[in-house]
């Protein structure tokens, strides 16, 4: 494209050019409102109004975006300790473990919050602090916003020379011509463009840009809101249940239970269901040996007091959701069933009963604890205990110790052994249900004085001295532990992390720019046309534009013939 040029020198190639950030007085308005960030103002400037200025001084310094992410990063540090710290709300046990094994680390870290990070008073503080640095930031900049998108853009600067994006040529077309075609060219490329005054068009585009920006920081809180509603109103809890078994989501029936501060336990989610059976097979042969290819737990579940029964399989990975709660597959186990008789042969205790695996291939211990209906051979009341240990497949005498070498069911073996007296569950001292408090218990011994133990196959019995009665292995169920969990807000934080992933990159790879386009009839009856682009930052891009955008008009305002010198082209634009 040719086009003859009158320009200062400051325009023509070669020449020095104008400072890209040239500021809002040189430009007046035409600089101004590119943005709706608040214009930071230094720390060092202290008040000067006493309590008021001081007050006026802290907000200010609060809503700067220099402050909000240093909350934002000191949240983010903050939420460290609390992947790497055992933590109260997920699990006490470990915390327990904790503090034993640490005895100078533990009251340093229990003085910090440490072990509830997430509810702790200086997590709290940050977390609202940032709430409301978001607030007092997003509040003034949306309405200054809606005020830029009401108005129009300004009118163009005296020197459009100054401006980092400039070209100019000389063409016979009419200066009302040349508006009317910038103004269409420029309303066509999605510009809001007008017509400020006779001979100029001002237009603006990359309003999104902003529109990303303050939709970034509206996700922020919703995912602060969110998370914070998730915090107070949540609730979760565990259950073991043997095949067989059911299940009702009061409150009573959770083997563990943890709500958030202003959950209600009446307004528990009415939902039920029974385990059917847990199908679990494991890799057999290879390196692999005893992985899980198949884990997971069939139910029948209902919805609502009278909710029809419907079936549903819950894996790892694969939660089943029922009226707003989540029931996730957590662990799996064994559960022997054992018969015990009385000194006379009477049945007084048969059950399945839960034990906790202690590796991979399940090797399990746990307790059987007989509280009611027993009566030794002199007929006295009593109470007894058996410490178990159980595996599924059993490598065989004298091949090792009582470990199982498979997680499946190949080769159950139980080991057992037995204690009479007092079990101490009168005494309404809370104790696990899988340990055995044998403090005031006997242990049973056999013929030769040593301690009663033996190893029992499924149908196998082992007998108790003296006539005392029998404890018989009659079979394995499998059980399944469950977590449900009510989570509120779970929606709007995706929402909300969506919509920031989006205005993050609108905000990011939008450019804010304004085009102005002036067109003045010369002395020699020759219309000089200018074009000028100004973007919120140094961009490579706003040259290359305001190129198309020039050659675009050249087409309908060409060169006038008798112009000598090729068009100027914005610094960085190709010719």
């Amino acid at each position: 494209m040719s086009k003859t040029t009158d320009t200062t020198d400051a325009a023509r190639p070669g020449a020095a050019q104008p400072d890209p950030a040239a500021n809002e007085s040189d430009l007046g308005a035409a600089g101004a409102q590119l943005s709706t960030a608040p214009k930071e103002e230094s720390v060092s400037s202290l008040p000067a109004m006493g309590v008021i200025g001081w007050i006026r001084w802290f907000w200010r310094q609060l809503t700067s975006m220099r402050v909000a992410l240093l909350l934002l990063l000191l949240l983010s540090l903050g939420a460290i300790p609390g992947s790497l710290i055992p933590q109260t709300s997920i699990d006490e046990l470990k915390v327990t473990d904790f503090k034993a094994k640490h005895d100078v680390l533990a009251p340093v870290y229990d003085k910090l919050g440490l072990f509830h990070v997430y509810s702790s008073v200086w997590f709290s503080a940050i977390y609202i602090l940032l709430f409301i640095s978001l607030i007092g930031c997003i509040v003034p900049r949306t309405w200054q916003f809606v005020g830029q998108l009401r108005g129009r853009p300004p009118r163009a600067p005296k020197r459009l020379t100054r401006l980092p994006a400039y070209t100019t040529w000389r063409t016979d077309s009419g200066p009302e011509a040349v508006r009317d075609a910038a103004l269409a060219m420029l309303k066509k490329r999605r510009f809001r463009a007008h017509s400020p005054q006779e001979g100029e068009v001002a237009a603006e585009k990359g309003f999104l840009r902003e529109t990303g920006n303050l939709l970034f920081h509206i996700a922020l809180i919703v995912l602060l809101v969110s998370f914070a509603s998730g915090q107070l109103w949540k609730s979760e809890g565990g259950k073991l249940v043997v095949d067989g078994d059911g299940f009702s989501n009061t409150l009573t029936q959770y083997d563990d239970f943890k709500a958030g501060t202003l959950f209600d336990p009446n307004k528990l989610a009415p939902f039920s269901f029974t385990l059917d059976k847990f199908i679990g097979t494991y890799e057999k042969n290879g390196p692999n040996r005893g992985t899980p290819r198949k884990y997971e737990a069939h139910v029948t579940y209902s919805e609502g007091a009278e909710g029809k029964d419907k079936k549903g399989v819950i894996k790892v990975n694969t939660p089943l959701e029922v009226d707003g709660s989540k029931v996730y597959l957590v662990s799996h186990g064994y559960a022997p069933i054992v018969a015990v008789k009385d000194a006379k042969g009477k049945e007084i205790y048969r059950d399945a009963v839960p034990l906790l695996p202690l590796d991979s291939n399940a090797t399990s211990t746990g307790a059987i604890k007989v509280m009611d209906g027993y009566r030794n051979a002199a007929g006295k009341k009593e109470q007894l205990g058996f410490q178990t240990m159980f595996v599924p497949t059993y490598a065989g005498k004298g091949k090792g110790t009582m470990f199982s070498t498979f997680p499946g069911l190949d080769f159950p073996v139980m080991a057992i052994s037995g204690f009479h007296g007092d079990l101490g569950v009168d005494s309404g001292l809370p104790q696990s249900v899988y340990q055995l408090n044998s403090k005031h218990m006997t242990q049973y011994k056999d013929s030769k004085g040593n301690k009663l133990a033996k190893l029992l196959l499924p149908g196998e019995t082992m007998k108790l001295p003296h006539g005392e009665g029998s404890v018989q292995f009659l079979g394995v169920k499998q059980w399944a532990s469950f977590k449900i969990s009510h989570q509120p807000g779970t929606e709007f934080a995706l929402v909300g992390a969506l919509a920031a992933i989006a205005g993050l990159a609108g905000s990011l790879f939008i450019q804010r720019r304004r085009v102005w386009v002036r067109a003045v009839r010369g002395e020699d009856g020759v219309t000089v046309v200018e074009m000028a682009g100004l973007g919120r930052s140094e961009s490579a891009k706003l040259p290359e534009e305001l190129a198309d955008l020039a050659a675009t008009l050249h087409s309908v305002a060409p060169s006038a013939p008798d112009s000598a010198a090729s068009a100027e082209t914005p610094e960085g634009a190709e010719k």
